[in-house]
């Protein structure tokens, strides 16, 4: 909601300011209260005199208004007068209606020749008109109170000439349609900034939801990646630690040894990922220690470690690979170790594993192929969760990824991105 910043006015501004916004609220909650106090108000300062006086043409007034005007009868003036005031209590809500009425009893009271001061509520009920009313009603309504304004002029002709009278009364007029259209076109418009400050508030809420959406699923992303790989890793360690157990101690010494250091590397990543998801404000000593994102550097100890756990890994790498950014080289490093962590779940101990970075002008190619074994197929049907996640990462610089059996019974997975500037990024 807006609010009128009032700070920099005046004491007097500010105290009318703050009187006209409680006005306001009450009337939202009991229009009905400022409608009868119209009433009320026009009743005291424009029928009570008339009341009194006898009507405008009372004597104190000059002797040839007292001869235009028609005297009227108490009970004849009190009738006119409900006529006029009265329909001011719908004016808000049947705008249409309370102005025709009015008319209606004004052009009776002009025409039997009388004069009332509580003709001021024809002015109000055309600015009422004017301010809550349909628009295409107003031209009816402008042509209905030119017609009544003649009707007046032409009246008091032997007073004053019908040019200035037309002049005051049409003038009158229209400072009362013009008042009730500059309303009407603030509280549009004011309508406006609140629908567009709720819209972008909206909005704001929305980008925050999406903006953690993203980090999630990036989040959730890092996670399979560095859990996925490095539980593969300790469970294929595990499964060769106990076979060498009984046969070669010192090889299943060196599986524990290995198995420690990779759940020791699992472990400091899931700590890096999981600290941007603390709040900040808490002890800057008990954080997590950060360490950059894995690159194309850290794919020879990703490499070491699948062959730890007994796969041949041969790793080549053609172009300029240092010179691509970090956010590339993420990708790069997260869609080989998914590429590995699949060979290392569905190969046999004995495969080779061919794995070539190649970068040539905008373009980056990832081929990682195994030989397989007869006993181990690759991935059923090619389309686990891993690929998905790895499609996922290609798409971000507009590449994709291909995988499927190869003619000698192993498996390859082919990943192409994109490096032109502007193709997309991880942030």
């Amino acid at each position: 909601m807006i609010t009128e910043d009032i700070s920099g006015m005046g004491p007097l501004v500010a105290w009318l300011s703050r009187g006209g916004q409680r006005l306001r609220q009450a009337d939202r909650t009991r229009p009905w209260v400022l409608d009868t106090a119209i009433v009320v108000l026009v009743f005291l300062m424009f029928c009570l005199p008339d009341l009194i006086h006898g009507g405008v043409d009372d004597g104190d007034s000059p002797r040839r208004l007292r001869v235009a005007f028609t005297h009227l009868p108490v009970v004849g003036m009190l009738g006119l007068q409900a006529g006029l005031v009265l329909p001011l209590l719908w004016r808000r809500r049947k705008p249409a209606v309370a102005f025709g009425v009015i008319a209606a009893v004004f052009v009776l009271q002009w025409s039997l020749g009388a004069a009332l001061r509580a003709d001021i509520a024809l002015f109000i009920a055309l600015y009422s008109l004017a301010l809550h009313g349909r628009l295409r009603q107003l031209s009816y309504a402008c042509a209905a109170m030119a017609a009544a304004m003649v009707l007046v002029a032409v009246r008091v002709s032997s007073v004053v000439s019908v040019g200035d009278a037309l002049f005051f009364l049409l003038s009158t007029a229209t400072a009362a349609l013009a008042l009730g259209m500059m309303v009407r076109i603030r509280r549009a418009q004011l309508a406006g900034l609140r629908e567009r400050a709720a819209r972008l508030e909206i909005e704001r809420d929305q980008r925050s939801r999406l903006a953690a959406a993203t980090e999630r699923t990036r989040v959730a992303r890092e996670m399979h990646d560095i859990v996925g790989h490095n539980l593969s890793v300790i469970i294929t360690l595990a499964d060769a630690g106990a076979y060498a157990t009984d046969i070669q101690p010192a090889r299943g010494k060196e599986a524990l040894l290995l198995i420690g250091e990779t759940g020791r590397q699992a472990l400091g990543e899931l700590r890096r990922v999981l600290g941007v998801l603390r709040e900040a404000g808490g002890d800057p000593t008990g954080g997590p220690e950060l360490s950059p994102q894995p690159g194309i550097l850290d794919l020879g100890a990703l490499c070491a470690t699948v062959r730890a756990a007994g796969l041949e890994v041969v790793y080549r790498t053609s172009g300029d690979v240092d010179a691509l950014d970090s956010g590339v080289q993420l990708t790069v490093y997260r869609i080989v170790q998914e590429a590995l962590t699949n060979t290392l779940k569905h190969a046999a101990p004995d495969t080779r594993v061919y794995l070539a970075i190649l970068v040539e002008d905008s373009r980056l190619t990832i081929r990682v192929q195994d030989t397989g074994s007869e006993t181990s197929p690759g991935p059923p049907n090619g389309e686990g969760h891993g690929l998905v996640g790895m499609r996922e990462r290609a798409a971000l610089y507009g590449g994709d990824v291909s995988a499927g059996p190869t003619a000698g019974g192993g498996w390859s997975v082919e990943a192409v991105l994109d490096l032109t500037p502007g193709s997309g990024g991880e942030r």
